[in-house]
């Protein structure tokens, strides 16, 4: 059926949605029973994801404005009203984020973390700073003074920039009333001070130039001196019509990204309402584009003092990641998958097998052939080692490298050249098409013939990212699952018809009409009086195709319980539509990042992992991957997952009909909280 045909008052806002995920992430740097360092790493979470939010959600609205477009999304809010309400949301949000430092700041000192403003220094540390700006700031350094001649500098996206406000005459007699100084990236933004009597003190490089700002203007006054930080689009633009050539489309792109139209601009609270304006004319920007700050422009640079102050005891307790059983040095692991499936449930288990797994194909003289695809993997990644080293060894390597992972596209390329130089065959998907899913593939000749082996995820291929976000990975040698990944991967590298796959759904051909059926398939189960039973976690749910059968499965009497991470447009709880349908979201310790679904069928259960969220991008623009759990103690496992989520009183919101998040009250505080459940379960440990 037509999206746009479907009331709008059965779908919340999707940018107002993402807004109160930040929100959530915020309520973290809140929570006064987390560490201290933890809850600083929030708040700088929070800033980064507003960051991208207006990069990317705020940069796209205001394009479609200047398209002509009037309105945007399943509720058909006017794009005018949403980025009004965009405004006085992230307004409210940003005074939220100061707050909460203004809490944070004096708890850490008391705990012998320093971060000094300006009348916080001593003479001593005042010393020692103007010798730091002399000899390590001050050269890097390019004061612009503004006349006819030296018009406004292009200034990159998110920098650290100051406008100061000159007077008197420069060299050559002319007139000096304005300049910029731009902060250059090589610049450490958190500046460690001599310990004195102090055991941990630091200084933002922009406390460090407002106050020597004048050492680079002799000869003249300065009357003020106000930080200030453009945002712009960010969003990389590859025609897909007109590309040659993807790889070098890309890198063009990239040179301009740090330039892209602006959206927003930020400025210290002490800024003077004329300049405000002059930089708002400057920048092509309307009032509502304007952000008052009172503190650092940028809070997610105060980051750094996480990893700066190792103080275990202001941090999440560390833990060693459990290994699979049976999997340990001086295994076969081939053989061990040969014995049945096994899951991966990161990061309560360690990512380890999966290194291990292409490892032990690099090193195998048996194995013929390794296909993988790659959207992030990290710098300095054991698994393009991996990859390398087996290409280096004689295998026939493929690697299908997603240049397009927003933000992670140079890296991307970085790591195609240095695969195309072992030889890796290199390919980078579909034009038009985001490759997503999450595949390895093994091809080993054995006694009884040709064998695949594979490894299909929810995440993606990066080491680090693996202990920090929640997430799934099989290991199998079934034959019909592996034969469906050679398929994909023939698709992919070739010019192949669409497969017909046996066990896997594929996007943008399966997956979204299948899901669909099996949702339909709960709804007539609870017509004809059965049990219609629909549980799932995921990202985002947008796609209103899908949101409309979940609300007509809802009507029927199926029970459905979602756990949506994030974006959520769907209303739960709508009389006569969704009174059967629950939303939670769970913001804890890990980031939230598998997609599973589960559903009932009248007891023959069927559960499915995969790459790919409820959203239109995912089922149509993407090429994704979900396969179904086919051993019985595998499915039960992740049925029991998900109900340890619908438990949870200690990390959960619930969605409402309006739209709004409440945080789970527990009947007995703490609470229960599914991730530390986890944790406890599969490594003995707690995360606090």
């Amino acid at each position: 059926m037509d999206p746009s045909a479907l009331p709008a008052r059965l779908f919340i806002n999707r940018e107002l949605s993402l807004l109160q995920f930040n929100e959530r992430v915020l309520a973290q740097a809140m929570d006064p029973t987390l560490p201290l360092l933890e809850r600083l790493r929030f708040l700088c979470i929070s800033s980064s994801n507003l960051d991208e939010f207006f990069e990317i959600r705020v940069a796209g609205l205001k394009q479609l404005v200047e398209l002509g477009t009037a309105t945007s999304g399943p509720d058909r809010t006017p794009i005018d009203d949403q980025l009004e309400a965009i405004h006085d949301r992230t307004a409210a949000l940003m005074h939220a984020q100061y707050a909460c430092l203004d809490l944070l700041l004096p708890a850490l000192r008391e705990a012998g973390v320093w971060l000094l403003a300006r009348e916080q220094w001593s003479q001593q540390d005042r010393d020692w700073l103007r010798d730091y700006f002399r000899t390590d700031i001050e050269p890097v350094l390019s004061p612009l003074g503004l006349d006819p001649a030296r018009p406004f500098p292009r200034l990159q996206n998110k920098s650290l920039n100051f406008v100061v406000r000159l007077s008197g005459k420069d060299a050559f007699g002319r007139d000096s009333e304005l300049a910029i100084v731009q902060a250059p990236r090589s610049l450490p933004r958190v500046v460690p001070i001599p310990k004195a009597s102090r055991e941990r003190a630091f200084v933002l490089l922009s406390a460090i130039v407002a106050e020597f700002i004048a050492l680079l203007f002799p000869g003249v006054t300065v009357h003020g001196c106000w930080s200030f930080r453009v945002t712009r689009n960010s969003d990389l633009f590859v025609d897909d019509e007109e590309v040659d050539d993807l790889r070098r489309a890309v890198e063009g792109e990239l040179a301009h990204r740090r330039y892209g139209a602006a959206v927003r601009l930020e400025t210290s609270a002490d800024c003077p309402e004329d300049i405000v304006d002059f930089l708002l004319q400057q920048f092509s920007l309307g009032e509502r584009d304007h952000h008052i700050v009172t503190g650092p422009v940028n809070l997610n640079r105060l980051s750094a003092i996480y990893d700066l102050v190792p103080r275990s005891d202001l941090k999440f307790v560390p833990f060693a990641p459990a290994m699979l059983p049976d999997t340990g040095a001086g295994m076969d692991l081939f053989s061990r998958i040969r014995e049945g499936d096994l899951l991966l449930h990161h990061p309560f288990q360690g990512f380890a097998p999966v290194l291990d797994f292409l490892r032990a194909a690099a090193a195998d003289q048996a194995v013929l052939a390794i296909k993988q695809t790659l959207y992030r993997t990290g710098p300095d990644s054991p698994i393009v080692d991996a990859l390398v080293a087996a290409s280096h060894a004689g295998k026939d390597v493929t690697a299908i490298i997603e240049l397009r992972a927003r933000f992670d596209e140079e890296a991307n390329i970085a790591m195609s050249t240095r695969l195309q130089e072992a030889g890796v065959h290199v390919m980078y998907g579909v034009v038009g098409y985001k490759t997503h899913a999450k595949m390895i593939l093994v091809v080993r000749r054995e006694e009884s013939g040709i064998r695949r082996y594979c490894h299909l995820g929810t995440g993606n291929y990066h080491q680090t990212t693996a202990r920090a976000y929640t997430d799934y990975g099989l290991l199998t040698c079934n034959a019909e699952i592996c034969a469906d990944v050679h398929e994909v991967f023939l698709q992919l590298t070739s010019l192949t018809r669409t497969p017909q796959l046996r066990r896997l759904l594929q996007s943008p051909f399966t997956l979204h009409a299948r899901l669909i059926e099996l949702i339909e398939r709960e709804a007539q189960h609870a017509r004809e009086g059965r049990a219609g039973r629909i549980m799932a976690r995921m990202n985002a749910l947008t796609e209103p195709q899908v949101i409309d059968a979940l609300y007509r499965a809802s009507e029927a009497g199926v029970a459905i319980d979602l756990v949506v991470r994030g974006i959520c447009v769907l209303r739960p709880g709508l009389a006569g539509t969704s009174e059967n349908i629950r939303v939670r979201s769970i913001v804890g310790r890990f980031l939230e990042h598998p997609r599973v679904w589960y559903f009932g069928n009248d007891g023959a259960e069927e559960v499915y992992l995969s790459s790919a969220d409820w959203m239109e991008r995912n089922f149509f623009r993407r090429v994704e991957v979900a396969f179904p759990l086919l051993d019985p103690a595998l499915r039960r496992q992740v049925r029991d997952d998900l109900m340890l989520y619908l438990d949870d009183t200690r990390d959960a919101w619930e969605l409402d009909a309006e739209g709004r998040y409440e945080r789970v009250q527990p009947a007995e505080p703490p609470g229960t909280s599914a991730q530390q459940t986890l944790l406890r379960r599969f490594t003995g440990q707690l995360t606090t």
